[in-house]
Parts: structure tokens; sequence; C-alpha cells
């Protein structure tokens, strides 16, 4: 006599679910976005608007704003330990010299590229001339230039913190006093190689260091795990109150700017970086397919800094980059790697700004566009908005930076895009490198995806575990043991 027993699985599988990729954080993400701009526009054309917000907006302003805040708080002690585990993963590979220089050079590779696609659409779009615009307020922020922008690399304390304090008087209240306190991103950078640095050359004595550093970083990036699971809420806030405060009004006045912009950036997502990846003999769907989590959530949050675990994880897991060098490139391009906010927009904003005012560029203008873009790059520094490399480009060209105040107006709707390349070029220079050093798993690159990259370290031990990588390299067989985890 025979009993047919059902077990927990097949039992779950009765009655009705959802298709396997409406469960996937990728489809999610899509949902929020259409889900967020239809909330945005019926915000917008029911009265809302950015200084007297109804119900419905200042709701999405509110959970727009706390997401990024979220974000935003784990952005100091972030990239401090993820420099700093960077920099001492250096000692798991044998060639780490090589590599850092190879890292470096790709970097320069891409960021050159992309500033001259963005001065070719520049000249040939002319996004400047002719727009119809009457130029309103000044801008009145702080204006950058070389000088003030080495001068700010050198910390004024050990955290790069910096507070401010407004006073506000009231006729019928008493006075108060407010304090803020702001981060300089150069100066934790500078801090953190310092740091780094210092932690390689002690040697041994550094270890408690160093493991005291990588539990840090293990537990806040478990912390920022948790804030990118619910991303897709983030998304309808942000994408929603983008729409309501914007419309397409503020689109449709600087267009052809706007235009501009993102065809600069898909001709660097679409072209360049496929024509990247086939020329090393890999597959671009597959690359897309690897990376396309990580520029989604970057396309909303508009932060690289922000996008950093889930880049980093997607470029191990998705990619074969291995861990060691992977921690080290991924966390270094994260503040230093911005194809979109340092190459395509500077470039085009520049000339967007000569050609409103009626400045005629030089050839010698151009090259220093194109100097500007590959060696300033840090200035932006994985934070959202990219005004501090547009101040620094218009003034090194000597450009009237009332233009800056100008173009802010549409800066949330190009950051998405911007930061979204700026992301998929982080992947792409490891993977590059990895590649030509011959140290890339090409078995876990080909492997189908499932949409996992999403899965806890402590669920998968095999990819949470350091000593997994030996040499700075992963077997062929851990890849392939960890797609079976994955699957």
């Amino acid at each position: 006599m025979s009993t047919q027993t059902r077990t927990p699985e097949s039992a779950g599988k009765t009655g009705f679910q959802l298709p396997k990729w409406a469960g996937s954080f990728g489809f999610q993400i899509i949902a929020a976005l259409i889900v967020g701009l239809g909330l945005g526009l019926l915000a917008k054309y029911t009265g809302s608007t950015k200084e007297a917000p109804n119900g419905l907006g200042a709701t999405l302003q509110t959970i727009g704003s706390s997401y990024v805040s979220l974000l935003q708080t784990a952005v100091v002690p972030l990239i401090f330990t993820a420099v700093v585990s960077s920099i001492s993963n250096l000692r798991q590979v044998s060639n780490a010299a090589k590599l850092a220089w190879n890292t470096l050079l790709w970097f320069a590779i891409t960021s050159l590229i992309a500033v001259v696609i963005g001065i070719g659409l520049g000249v040939l779009l002319q996004p400047g001339a002719n727009t119809g615009i009457t130029q309103e307020a000044k801008y009145a922020g702080k204006s950058g230039d070389w000088w003030s922008f080495l001068i700010g690399l050198f910390p004024k304390n050990f955290l790069g913190l910096g507070a401010s304090s407004t006073v506000t008087e009231s006729a019928t209240a008493a006075t108060t006093v407010s304090t803020s306190i702001s981060f300089n991103v150069l100066q934790i950078l500078v801090i953190a190689i310092a740091v780094g640095v210092a932690a390689l050359k002690v040697g041994k004595a550094a270890e408690p260091f160093l493991n005291l550093n990588a539990s840090a970083l293990a537990v806040i990036q478990k912390v920022l795990w948790w804030i990118i699971r619910i991303a897709p809420l983030g998304t309808v806030g942000l994408i929603g109150n983008a729409a309501a405060v914007y419309g397409w009004d503020t689109i449709g006045a600087l267009g052809k700017f706007t235009f501009a912009i993102y065809v600069g950036l898909a001709l660097v997502l679409f072209v360049v970086y496929p024509t990247l990846i086939r020329s090393h003999g890999l597959s671009v769907k597959q690359y897309f397919s690897g990376v396309w989590p990580a520029v989604q959530l970057a396309f909303v949050s508009r932060s690289s800094i922000g996008t950093l675990p889930l880049t980093q994880r997607v470029t191990e897991r998705s990619l074969g980059v291995p861990r060691a060098y992977a921690s080290f490139a991924v966390p270094l391009g994260a503040t230093t790697k911005m194809d979109g906010c340092a190459a395509i927009y500077p470039a085009i904003s520049a000339i967007f700004v000569a050609q409103f005012f009626g400045v005629q560029l030089e050839v010698s203008h151009y090259l220093l566009i194109a100097l500007v873009s590959v060696l300033g790059s840090a200035a932006t520094a994985g934070t959202t908005g990219a005004v501090v490399m547009l101040t620094l480009t218009l003034s090194t060209l000597g450009l009237p930076l009332a233009g800056v105040g100008l173009l802010l107006a549409v800066d949330p709707i190009l950051d998405m895009g911007r930061t979204a390349v700026n992301v998929a070029g982080q992947a792409l220079v490891p993977t590059i490198v990895a590649k030509r050093q011959g140290m890339l798993d090409e078995a876990l690159y080909n492997a189908p995806r499932n949409g996992t990259p999403f899965v806890d370290d402590d669920a998968d031990s095999s990819a949470a575990d350091p000593s997994a990588v030996a040499g700075g390299t992963d077997s062929p067989e851990a890849g392939r043991e960890l797609a079976d985890a994955k699957a």
C-alpha cells in the first residue's frame, strides 16, 4: 500500500501564486517607479506645489526625504570603514600595486571617453543656444575652483565634520539657535586612505584594528542592506515628489539640455560599456543582467555611496570579480568613478552655460573640460548632486557661475540618470581589470541570473567568508557552488 505525502514545497504551491518575476527586487523597483510617477502627477494636478504641498504631495515628500536621510546617515561610517577595508584587503592579492594602477588607469580611460562624448554632444546639439529662457536669480552657493578644491582636501578634524549655526529672531518668540552638522566627503576619503595605508605599513600590530574595522563595516553594510530592502517604498516617495514638484514643465523648459544629457548617458551606458565588455570577450547580456539591480537602485536613490553595498554584491556574486579585489575597487569607484556626474554632465553643462551667456569657447577650453573631468571626479564623492563638480568646471573655464542656478531646476531629474551610469561604470572597471588579469570567475559571470544578489550574507556563508578568497582569486568550483547555493 502506497501513500502519497505532500512536501512543504508542494503544499506551498497550491492556490494562487504570483509569477516568480513579480517577487523580484527589480520588478518591485519598476512597479514603484510607475506608482510613484502616477501619484506624483496626481498630486501636482490636484494643486500640490513645492512651497505648499497638499496631503498627497506632503506624504510623498516625507517618504522620499526620509529614505534619503536613512541612506545619508550611514555615509560617513560607510566611507571610512569601506575605504580602510578596501586598502587593507590588498594584502590578500599578490599583485596589489598592479591591480591598483590598472584600476585607476581604466577609471581615467572610461572617464575620458565619456567626457569626449559630452563635448561632442554639446557642440553638435547646441543645448544653450536659442533657449528663450530668461535668467533668474544668481546662484548664491559656494563657488569652486582648483585652489579651494585642493585646500578642501586637508581635514579640519579627524571625522571631517563641520558645524554651522543659524540664529532665528522672532517678534513673538524668543531667539532660537539651530546647529546643523555637515561632513566633507573628500576629507573623510583622505583620512580613510591615510589610515588604510598606515595600517598596511604597520603590519601585524594593526591586525586588531583592521579586524575591528572589518566588523564595523559588516554591521554598517547590514544596516544599509535593510535600508536597501525598503527601496521600493523610498522609490514611490522620491519619484512621486519629483513628479509633483517639477512635473513636465521644468523638463520642457530645459528640454534640449535634458535631452542632450540623457543622450550622452545612454551612449556611455548602452554603447561604450557594451563595446568594452565585448572587446574583452565577455557577454554584454550577462553584464547588464548582473549589474542591473544596482543601476535601478542608483537611479532612484541618486547616491553611489548609498548603492555601494548592492554594487559590490552584484560585482562579486553576479559578475564574478574576486572579493579581495572587488572590496578595493568598488568602494574606491563609489567615491571617485563618476562618468555621469563628472564627465558627461559637466562637459555638456559647461558648453550650455557658455552658449547661454554668449561666451565663445576655444580648443583650450575643451581641453580644460577634459582635464577637469578626468582629474576632478573625486569632487563629486558619491553623494547626490554634482554641483561641486559643475562649479569647479565653470570656474576653471572662467564661465559665469550664475549658470549653476539655472541648471539646478532640473538637477534632480538629471541626477537619476547620472548616478545610474556612475554605478554601472563602478562595476564595469573591476570586471574588465579582473578579466585582463586572469582573475575573473567566468563560470559565475556566465551563470543564469535568478535575482538573488539580494540573499542576505548569513544565508550564504560561502559568500560571507573572506577566507573563501585565496591569493586574490575565486576558484571556478567556488563560483559554481555559489551559483548552486543561490539557485
